[in-house]
């Protein structure tokens, strides 16, 4: 389930990102995706591959990887960010949900550190330009 407003578009030097055509209200559910899981064996494959930059770590012992169909894998990376993602090892997904109220045409991102409060580096940290 992805919501009718939500839209791909260029984000400056971020590549592409997730925009809204429409207010979002804090605490809505936006998208549930499915994922593949990846073994953790298929996981070191993919690590070397430009896919590496669009995994999610998988399952209690983080040793295994998912990708997420949908929009999940093009939100890019905020440390203030304007969601939040869940992961549901049982049913194989991920759910995006607005943490606050978003307006009309703002990008939507998310803290790849899982929590939209934690501003521990991630791996790229050297590359984000935040505004």
């Amino acid at each position: 389930m992805i919501m009718p407003y939500l839209t791909i578009a260029l984000s400056g030097n971020k590549g592409r990102g997730v925009f809204t055509t429409q207010a979002i209200p804090k605490g809505k559910i936006i998208e549930i995706s499915p994922v593949v899981v990846l073994s953790a064996k298929d996981r070191k494959h993919i690590e070397k591959t430009e896919l590496f930059n669009y995994i999610f770590e998988w399952g209690k012992s983080h040793r295994k990887a998912a990708v997420a169909l949908g929009y999940v894998s093009v939100y890019n990376h905020s440390y203030n960010s304007n969601c939040v993602y869940e992961m549901d090892f049982d049913e194989k997904t991920i759910t995006i949900k607005t943490v606050r109220a978003i307006a009309k045409g703002e990008e939507l991102s998310i803290n790849y550190n899982a929590d939209p409060t934690d501003s521990t580096e991630v791996w790229f940290h050297h590359m984000i330009k935040e505004q």
